[in-house]
């Protein structure tokens, strides 16, 4: 249980039982020290498997770690997010509870309800209304507070409802009494009839508590007030104990979310022992000493838990930030450089755009489709709720009785798709249809990986996953909110739009809202492994009103902030120039132009007949090598080789998107085709 752990791993693996709290910063192995605590205790019989309740916030969190006590041969530990925990509960003692019935139906969604609420209250909403009343309504249940109260409450927590306080606060309680009346319950109520199960039934209670006697918490820094409260009634006065959280990463608080609780666990268990984890495994140091820079200058209670981060990965690049004219070309830019990354063999999955809000979606989406860069939008629709993942399930469970002649599962997979309009190898250029593409593909994938399994088995497994929202890997560049990127990773991430009024929010008015905007912009940083691009546009539109850069920017800094702790290793930003037209002289900023190396304006000298045989030569090669045209070059290379048409491996070494490992695998076919070689000739010498 201990191979492979740092010293601080191990002491909270070893740490004897009893309330322990694990500060564990970004990437520094915080799954693998609690799962290997549980696997500790139970290998040693110390406590009994069954009687351990692991408690974290999404069902892909509880599934990686039930998956990874199996193999530490701790099977039968229950790991499950704080909901999936309390539904099983109240479902288990549902006659109990609810007089010799069955649970109450629990709602999927809150906008109908909501929407009827909001008619009562005399309010007008649309969809988007809705939404946000919901949000209210939760964090209003999350934090314990009752209608009748809302007002207050949102006053004092300096709540922004989207109408008035009073008026959502009678649109909350119109929800209550419509939802009594229909005798429906939601995902709130279903966490306190869990509390009031073991709160005000004996019976109930004594079972729960003899079924679970160690507890474990992870994302502490995220719980809020009816979880706590939870969590206190599983345990009971109990403190066998263990929670895992970083103060840094505190970014949910609209929620309802509180750091309280971790910052005062000791002051709550007096007895508790304290590790913290600061080695990060994830990113290079230059990564993680930007993000130590950012952090270290934190204010308030939460700054007093903040955790000094140690790279352990060997060095990379330095983060670089990037100042452009306007968001599109900002986006153009972000676009071109992403196509070069998986040029150079990153692949898209492992590139995540990162930005504030989702309206900010929308201009990459658009650059990424005119580059012909793959993507996903994390946090959009869930992948077993888009239309076309629905189809391919139905025509995958509808194949079963008639099945493709195929001998693997892969094979039967990808005729059963077929029959419904997809095609193997036949992927759009970019944009939605490429998205759509990429979603199915991914089942494809996953069929690749289980090609002994039969087809009906393939659908159980999809079944389950569609359930545990357990989502298979979309190959494509994710866009996503910097809130959805919260405990995911990439080896390649772009920080965008990083301005202010943006990063920090302009509805961040009191001191704890931008400190909250400073851990989200850390949260960002964290997220890259190794390469790592913050930028920000001087205007939003062409001629647009000027802005300013994030204050969170190290170098928008001022002067006399405090230094980094002893020991820290500094992320230095520095500023990238545009190059310059090689034609005018004019700098460059817009992607496409620094890479074809002259301004849109200028004149064109493309050999349009040598461009021709490139296009036909990069086709013939995907088509060999099944992959996308965009792998081996990008329309941009081409055009820059075609109007640059250099007539040595050192002219076409300069050319962006052409690195070390591009120029050894088709430099000389390059050279041969802009010497006037014909794709027929190169074919000839090939075979």
């Amino acid at each position: 249980m201990l191979t492979g752990l740092d010293p601080e791993q191990a002491a909270a693996v070893t740490a004897p039982a009893g309330p322990l709290c694990i500060l564990a910063g970004a990437g520094t192995g915080k799954t693998r020290a609690i799962t290997h605590r549980i696997a500790h205790r139970v290998r040693a019989g110390e406590v009994r498997a069954q009687h351990i309740l692991a408690v974290t916030f999404t069902a892909r969190a509880a599934a990686e770690m039930r998956a990874r006590l199996r193999q530490l041969g701790a099977d039968g530990v229950q790991a499950r997010t704080f909901h999936s925990a309390a539904l099983r509960q109240v479902r288990y003692f549902a006659q109990r509870l609810f007089d010799g019935r069955e649970m109450p139906e629990l709602l999927e969604s809150k906008a109908r309800l909501v929407g009827l609420a909001a008619t009562r209250a005399g309010l007008k909403i649309d969809g988007t209304g809705a939404r946000d009343l919901a949000g209210e309504i939760e964090w209003a249940k999350a934090s314990l507070v009752e209608p009748d109260d809302y007002a207050a409450a949102a006053g004092k927590a300096m709540r922004e409802p989207p109408f008035e306080v009073g008026r959502v606060g009678q649109v909350y309680a119109h929800y209550e009494r419509i939802k009594r009346a229909q005798g429906v319950i939601d995902f709130e109520d279903m966490i306190r009839a869990a509390i009031w199960a073991l709160e005000e039934h004996a019976d109930v209670a004594e079972q729960i508590r003899s079924q679970y006697r160690h507890f474990v918490v992870d994302e502490y820094q995220d719980v809020n007030p009816m979880q706590q409260r939870l969590l206190d009634a599983w345990l009971g006065g109990r403190e066998d104990l263990t929670v895992v959280g970083d103060a840094s990463q505190t970014i949910y608080s609209f929620t309802g979310a509180s750091a309280t609780y971790l910052v005062g666990f000791k002051r709550r268990h007096p007895d508790a022992r304290v590790v913290r984890l600061i080695r990060d495994y994830r990113s290079t140091p230059q990564v993680v000493g930007l993000a130590n820079s950012v952090i270290s200058r934190a204010r308030g209670d939460l700054a007093r838990l903040r955790l000094e981060l140690v790279g352990q990965r060997p060095a990379g690049p330095e983060p670089a930030t990037r100042v452009f004219a306007d968001e599109p070309e900002e986006a153009a830019a972000v676009a071109a450089r992403c196509a070069e990354l998986i040029a150079g063999g990153t692949p898209a999955r492992e590139i995540a755009v990162l930005f504030r809000i989702n309206a900010q979606s929308e201009v990459y989406q658009e650059a990424l489709a005119e580059a012909g860069v793959p993507y996903v939008v994390h946090g959009a629709d869930r992948f077993f709720e888009r239309a076309e993942v629905r189809q391919a399930m139905i025509v995958l469970r509808a194949a079963t009785r008639t099945p493709p002649a195929g001998e693997t599962l892969p094979e039967v997979v990808v005729q059963a798709l077929e029959a419904m309009g997809w095609r193997p190898g036949e992927a759009p250029a970019g944009g939605a249809l490429r998205e759509r593409w990429e979603a199915v593909a991914a089942l494809v994938a996953l069929a690749e990986g289980m090609p002994d399994r039969s087809l009906e088995e393939f659908n159980d497994e999809l079944s389950r996953r569609a359930t545990l929202q357990h989502v298979p890997t979309v190959d494509g560049v994710t866009l996503s909110s910097l809130h959805s990127a919260k405990g995911l990773e990439w080896d390649a991430v772009f920080l965008v739009g990083l301005t202010e009024g943006m990063l920090p929010v302009i509805h961040a008015r009191s001191a704890d809202a931008v400190e909250e905007e400073r851990r989200l912009l850390y949260v960002g940083i964290t997220r890259a492994r190794h390469t790592l691009w913050l930028s920000y546009a001087s205007a939003r539109s062409p001629g647009g009103r000027a802005r300013r850069a994030s204050r969170f920017l190290p170098s928008a800094e001022p002067t006399r902030a405090a230094p980094l702790p002893k020991g820290a290793v500094a992320g230095r930003v520095k500023r990238v120039m545009a190059v310059s037209c090689r034609i005018c002289g004019t700098g460059l900023i817009n992607g496409v132009d620094r890479k074809l190396g002259r301004c849109a304006s200028c004149p064109s000298d493309l050999d349009e007949e040598l461009l021709g045989r490139l296009v036909a030569w990069r086709a013939r090669l995907a088509q060999v090598q099944r992959v996308p045209p965009f792998v081996i070059f990008t329309d941009v290379t081409l055009a820059a080789i075609a109007e640059r048409r250099p007539g040595r491996r050192e002219e076409l070494a300069v050319i962006a998107g052409i690195g070390p490992r591009k120029l050894g695998l088709y430099g000389d076919d390059v050279l041969a085709l802009v010497s006037g070689a014909t794709v027929e000739d190169l074919a000839r010498v090939d075979d």
